[in-house]
């Protein structure tokens, strides 16, 4: 008798994701899982196969839900760098709200990437390579309307733009006060030349 599924699979990735996102890859336990997930182990294996796959999806989810809804708002902004600094802005306040200091999946998963599987490492690298297009492009639209200085590699800043986020994702899980967060911020609007 083939198995059915009992159970809302996107409502149990998204309990997954939460678990994961608070406690890493490694420390997550099957049975963290499925307590989250309100199903039982053999369940948990049938529809997703294995703690690594169940990961993944897991992670595309947050990706797809946090970094990449994100990235396309600003990108959607009329003012290149208001929407830089609106995303340094709202990851401070995130930040500021996040009482567990979970910080971003994507960042825990990019420090803890030799102990990933090859298919994580290839999602993490991916979702960092998009981030440093968003801000290349972003870096040039503001080049062409005069609002950064003319001679600025776009390459050159993004990549230390991304660098900025990573830096300001991870001191935020609790070595950083707010202030220490803002002056990232500050860090990253300099570098603009704006």
């Amino acid at each position: 008798m083939p198995w059915v599924k009992d159970f809302d699979v996107e409502g149990a990735v998204g309990c997954a994701m939460r678990v994961f996102w608070a406690k890493g890859y490694q420390a997550t336990s099957i049975s963290d899982l499925v307590a989250a997930m309100r199903i039982n182990k053999g369940s948990l294996y049938n529809a997703f196969g294995s703690k690594q796959a169940l990961f993944a999806r897991a992670f595309l989810k947050y990706d797809r839900e946090n970094r990449q809804a994100s990235l396309r708002k600003l990108e959607a902004m009329d003012e290149p760098v208001l929407a830089i600094r609106t995303l340094f802005d709202s990851m401070i306040a995130e930040s500021e709200a996040d009482t567990e200091r979970k910080g971003c999946l994507l960042v825990n998963t990019a420090v803890d990437l030799p102990n990933q599987s090859d298919e994580i490492q290839k999602l993490v690298k991916s979702a960092i390579e998009d981030l440093e297009r968003f801000f290349r492009r972003l870096v040039e639209a503001a080049r062409v309307r005069g609002e950064v200085r003319p001679d600025i590699d776009s390459s050159v800043v993004a990549k230390s733009l991304v660098g900025q986020v990573v830096c300001l994702r991870v001191l935020a899980r609790g070595v950083f006060d707010v202030s220490g967060l803002e002056a990232i911020r500050s860090q990253a609007l300099q570098r603009l030349g704006a």
